[in-house]
């Protein structure tokens, strides 16, 4: 097993990660800007280092200081957490590079399915299902263009190659409207990713936001761990998920699973990583590829009882997988609501001192957050403060347990989303499951 690693993250994911590693008696450093002196992972670590000034560019971003701080602390990896370098093929070449463990896919695989239109190509070959588009980048040549347009079929979207956050995309109904925002989309790519690449895709007009959790040691072996739902978004933000995803055609379901996991191993790739899919009409349309723990992880864990973590950390020592296929049982339901620091109306984040904190408890509910009473949220990073989890035997008893955890928790002193997370384990449309992308949008716009 790794002897030290450093957590290149903050927040929440550090704090799962530092707990992963003191499970299986791993030494850590914990990195830190000069805003989050105060983060409660900092304490438990064997280590600390302040890699910089609170912006992330100058800290979190910063990889000559992540690479000192590895090297003056002597840890042998890194684990990248999600968002700041977690995707960042550079920063996981420069890692390896240094001599150190990437927690994580190699550099080559990151690239490969950070570019949307190269992802799409290899997910071809491996048989995953992909939404009918360009084929490649969308030709700057307007009667081509306008040719693919006629032919995908009307509406379409077109998105940056480099995209991602929900950036980087614009919808087309009108052939008369197709060249304008191509020329625009690319300005956005060229300015937000420095890659002016962008591809057309057809349009699903009510679709659901479906993933498969991937896990695979990089040595011909790959698992999956079922699917789940993050239909449930705002401005393309994910608020809250469920594992396994209802109501989804069986047979399309164990289609689409079977071709992940081939296509994890036809790429070669190495540890955790989600395939996010559009599901509409009983069908599936690969979108991208995560190379990262995501955000909602935990739903996976509770269904399978598998630590996702954990094998990361495995499989980057060098390790096999510890699961086969056969080892995977999805067992009941498991709901998670992302608890982030904002107005649960406008969404204007809500920095400041948590007075008071007291997270809920009960059979079948955890908790993943760094937050406790007289912790200060800064405002320099993302809102996520915390996600509550809960399993449940039948998916009307995980909702159940949830309803009665977010009535429990208490965050005083900042204002938070927990109310609107209230609303929703209480919608009728949501409890009765299946709903669409866009389902969330409308339901606010209507209030």
């Amino acid at each position: 097993m790794l002897e030290k690693v450093l957590i290149a993250n903050r927040g929440e994911i550090a704090l799962r990660i530092l707990r992963a590693c003191k499970e299986l008696g791993i030494k850590t450093v914990a990195v830190h800007s000069t805003a989050d002196r105060e983060l409660m992972h900092l304490g438990l670590a064997d280590e600390t280092v302040c890699i910089g000034p609170a912006p992330a560019n100058l800290s979190y971003l910063n990889i000559p200081a992540i690479i000192s701080a590895a090297e003056v602390t002597g840890a042998t990896a890194i684990h990248p957490g999600y968002g700041f370098l977690a995707e960042n093929a550079d920063f996981a070449e420069q890692v390896e590079k240094s001599g150190f463990a990437f927690i994580g896919p190699k550099a080559d695989t990151i690239r490969l399915m950070g570019d949307k239109v190269s992802a799409k190509d290899a997910m071809k070959l491996a048989n995953v299902p992909t939404v009918p588009g360009s084929d490649g980048p969308l030709p700057e040549d307007e009667a081509t263009a306008l040719r693919i347009g006629r032919e995908v079929g009307y509406p379409v979207i077109i998105k940056a190659a480099g995209g991602g956050g929900g950036r980087g995309m614009r919808v087309v109904h009108r052939e008369e409207d197709l060249i304008e925002a191509a020329s625009q989309t690319r300005a956005e790519a060229a300015a937000w990713f420095s890659n002016p690449m962008v591809y057309l895709e057809k349009y699903l007009t009510n679709p659901r936001h479906v993933e498969v959790q991937v896990i695979s040691d990089g040595q011909g072996q790959a698992i999956h761990l079922g699917d789940r739902d993050c239909s449930l978004q705002r401005r393309h933000q994910k608020v809250l998920e469920e594992a396994p995803a209802p109501f989804i055609d069986e047979k399309a379901r164990e289609d689409v699973l079977a071709a992940c996991v081939k296509a994890c191993i036809d790429i070669g790739y190495r540890g955790a990583g989600t395939f996010e899919f559009l599901y509409e009409n009983g069908r599936f349309y690969f979108i991208e590829m995560n190379t990262r723990v995501q955000v909602e992880h935990p739903v996976s864990e509770m269904v399978t009882g598998i630590d996702i973590v954990k094998e990361m950390l495995s499989i980057a020592a060098g390790n096999k997988l510890s699961y086969t296929q056969d080892d995977v049982v999805i067992k009941g339901h498991a709901l998670e609501c992302r608890i982030n620091a904002e107005d649960p109306k406008t969404f204007v984040p809500s920095p400041g001192l948590v007075k008071h904190f007291h997270a809920p408890g009960g059979n079948g509910v955890r908790v993943d957050s760094h937050l406790y009473s007289g912790y200060k949220v800064p405002s320099n990073y993302d809102s996520l403060i915390g996600k509550v989890i809960t399993w449940g035997a039948t998916r009307e008893e995980a909702m159940a347990r949830m309803r009665n955890a977010l009535d429990e928790i208490v965050v005083d002193g900042i204002k938070t989303n927990i109310p609107l997370h209230r609303d929703l384990t209480r919608d009728e449309g949501f409890c009765e499951g299946g709903v669409n992308i866009h389902y969330l949008e409308h339901k606010l716009a209507n209030q």
